[in-house]
């Protein structure tokens, strides 16, 4: 059918001002955060730096003092990862003060230092004339080299301008209480051997933030060739360390905030740390951090501006942290603490034991997809046999097809069920992710879903889709700690829509929408079909752009021209240069957009997509987009998952379009019975390819986008060749 050119631009831009209007909606600022008066305010603020233990080491019986601050403070975990895969104090330290991610280079001068590497020592300030802290410029050189906008310093200068004192009581302390210049301008060592809580009172003086460093736990099982060994072993120093927080809180007056802060790792793995704020505004509860959006977890950049934020200095723009405050005002009795413990054990706890599972879930999530391209065209291409039992075996695709597309949001759905808690943790998540396999494939296979061509790609695309929106529109709490989702540890994304999410989420989407389109072209008309895929494919992108929800910033311009595309196959439209021109231009248009109206809500509710267009104008965000092509590239040249893409399309081209023993190309077949398959597996190749090129995840969206479509496609072509020689037959 012939469409006049004037109703197809109409078509055209009709739909590309439906997008616009979605995106407005979805970026404009929310209501106004309480009015400032309310922020909690600290006449002089108490900042103990410490590292290297866990809220679960934390006693009443060998860590009397870390304990009550548990019981009287407000208290969460801390993602402390910096630079590099395990953060040493140093780095800690050089990131509260710059407020962003930053490092000491190693021993040879590189920016980026091995795991394997020791890490470096704190330096002892010198006096010459003025109190400076040796290495500085290092500390700086590398953190410009690492492009992570970090400012080392930054803390120091912000509390100068201003006019709030500050001063250092150890070395570690001082690099937070530096300025840019590496100039301390009090600085005071104690010996916690012998020191009073009035010696203490004095090292402090006048300062109206007062840094300490009370030392990190160095755990001599879990160090880096090459480290000198503490002498003590991990309980007896975690238990100096409780004495030494116990002396500064003796020191501390009633009116006084203190903020106890785990900065760093206790070697070369990494965990979460404690934070506890006790003060007059910060009782007994939970500490919540609008920056992650997780209850009992934070991360170390909040703790630089909540440390500006008390003290009523000006906090800069684009900083990613937020102000810590107490939520879920709790008690100090022995079975609230003991609750609040447990809470916060199972942040840490789920994160933990999730991180090294991930690379062999990976590498089993390869394999399995390997396989079953193996076994798809051995099937295929078996020559002997009776019909009937060439059919059985490719029935026996089609399930093995559906059960592997229900892994990913199965992924998801075992974190509903605690299995960090067991001694076991492999077989425990195993098992979970296996009963949530056979929860969603069942539905699909099961009649009525099960006896339709298009059903079983209905039920595990709406069902994935389904789990995920759920997950992002009510916190994200489902990705955290999960196999296929975000990692605390990791500390890239804390809330809303991951990239290998995203993958996962648009590939269910747009299988979802080839399904109904499917079926409503049958009972409706195209009309029908149409609107389907316009509901599925504009709730993908509010869903996944919205800055409330799934804050992608890559999303919603990879997904937009894959879905445009998808329309203007079913209007019978050709995609043009032009056409492709206008769609990359309002796409582009509409993340600024969004980007815009997100910099305008209040810096504590902006996801990262307000920030980053907060960096356009101060040219940071020329840095952010080389670091992440450079996080694209580590990818490709370094991922598993890269043998996933070839060995994908290689299937694709010689297993299901190449003709099979059968006689028939099954895929081609599959076209002819559903029209609408091949413009949505287009759709699906240009939303994965650009995915691909803009997001820092690079070749693990279409690898991971691939574990849900080939195996739904493969199910497809399977039901396809049964229905058609049952009917042969018949």
């Amino acid at each position: 059918m012939t469409i006049p050119p004037r109703p197809r631009r109409a078509a055209l831009w009709c739909r590309l001002l439906a997008w616009l209007g979605l995106a407005v909606v979805m970026g404009m600022p929310t209501a106004p955060a309480p009015a400032a008066a309310s922020d909690p305010v600290a006449d002089r603020l108490i900042v103990v730096g410490t590292g290297g233990f866990t809220w679960a080491q934390v006693s009443q019986e060998a860590t009397p003092a870390l304990w009550e601050l548990l019981a009287a403070g407000s208290s969460t975990t801390n993602s402390v990862r910096s630079v590099n895969p395990n953060t040493c104090p140093v780095d800690g330290w050089l990131s509260l003060s710059a407020g962003q991610r930053a490092a000491a280079p190693s021993a040879d001068g590189a920016a980026l230092r091995p795991t394997s590497a020791p890490c470096p020592a704190i330096p002892q300030p010198t006096d010459n004339g003025a109190i400076t802290v040796p290495e500085w410029a290092t500390y700086v050189a590398a953190a410009h080299s690492l492009r992570f906008d970090a400012e080392p310093g930054l803390l120091g200068t912000q509390l100068d301008t201003a006019g709030v004192s500050r001063a250092a009581i150890g070395p570690g302390a001082a690099i937070a209480a530096a300025d840019t210049q590496g100039r301390v301008p009090a600085y005071a060592v104690v010996d916690w051997t012998s020191a009073s809580q009035f010696e203490m009172r004095k090292a402090m003086g006048e300062a109206r933030v007062v840094f300490v460093d009370v030392g990190s736990v160095r755990d001599p099982a879990d160090l880096a060739a090459g480290e000198a060994r503490p002498e003590a072993d991990v309980a007896a120093q975690l238990a100096e360390i409780s004495r030494r927080v116990g002396l500064v809180e003796r020191a501390r007056a009633s009116d006084e905030t203190l903020i106890l802060a785990g900065l760093s790792d206790a070697g070369v793995g990494s965990r979460l740390r404690p934070i506890v704020v006790r003060g007059p505004d910060y009782g007994p509860g939970e500490l919540y951090s609008p920056s992650t959006r997780q209850p009992g977890l934070a991360q170390s950049q909040d703790l630089t501006v909540t440390i500006l934020r008390l003290v009523e200095a000006q906090v800069p723009a684009g900083m990613g942290g937020a102000l810590l405050a107490p939520r879920n005002p709790g008690s100090t009795s022995a079975e609230a603490v003991a609750q609040r413990q447990v809470h916060l054990n199972d942040v840490d706890d789920a994160s933990h034991e999730i991180h090294p599972l991930v690379p062999i879930f990976f590498y089993g999530l390869i394999l399995a997809q390997l396989l079953i391209y193996l076994l798809t065209w051995r099937v295929w291409a078996r020559e002997r046999g009776s019909v009937a039992q060439r059919l059985r075996l490719v029935s026996i695709v089609r399930v093995v097809g559906v059960v592997a597309a229900s892994v990913p949001a199965a992924t998801f759905l075992a974190n509903l069920i605690p299995w960090w808690r067991s001694a076991h943790p492999l077989p425990a998540i195993v098992g979970s992710v296996a009963l949530f396999v056979a929860l969603i494939a069942g539905a699909a296979l099961l009649p009525p879903w099960g006896r339709t061509l298009m059903g079983p790609v209905a039920v595990v695309g709406g069902a994935t889709m389904l789990v995920l929106a759920v997950d992002v529109m009510t916190g994200s709490r489902l990705q955290q700690s999960s196999l296929m989702g975000l990692q605390p540890v990791v500390g890239g994304r804390f809330y809303g829509m991951g990239n290998v999410t995203f993958s996962i989420f648009a590939t269910a989407s747009l299988m979802l929408a080839i399904a109904l389109a499917h079926c409503a072209n049958r009972r409706w008309g195209r009309g029908a079909a149409l609107a389907a895929v316009l509901v599925i494919g504009l709730a993908t992108v509010v869903i996944d752009g919205s800055p409330a929800w799934g804050a992608d910033g890559g999303g919603p311009p990879a997904y937009l021209p894959g879905l445009a595309f998808f329309v203007l196959a079913l209007l019978g439209i050709r995609m043009t240069v032009r056409r492709a021109a206008v769609i990359a231009a309002v796409t582009a248009g509409l993340f600024l957009l969004v980007g815009f109206l997100d910099s305008l809500r209040p810096a504590q509710d902006q996801s990262h997509l307000g920030r980053f267009f907060d960096t356009i104008g101060s040219g940071g965000a020329l840095d952010i987009i080389i670091r992440k092509a450079q996080q694209n590239w580590g990818i490709l040249i370094s991922s598993p998952l890269t043998v996933l893409v070839p060995f994908g399309l290689f299937f694709v081209i010689f297993v299901l379009l190449r003709p099979t023993s059968w006689g028939s190309r099954s895929l081609h077949r599959s076209f002819e019975r559903v029209p609408y398959l091949r413009p949505g597996l287009i759709a699906w190749l240009v939303v994965m390819t650009i995915g691909f090129f803009i997001n820092d995840s690079g070749v693990a969206i279409p690898a991971v986008g691939a574990t849900v479509a080939i195996p739904l496609i493969v199910a497809i072509s399977s039901r396809t060749l049964v229905e058609e020689a049952a009917h042969g037959a018949n």
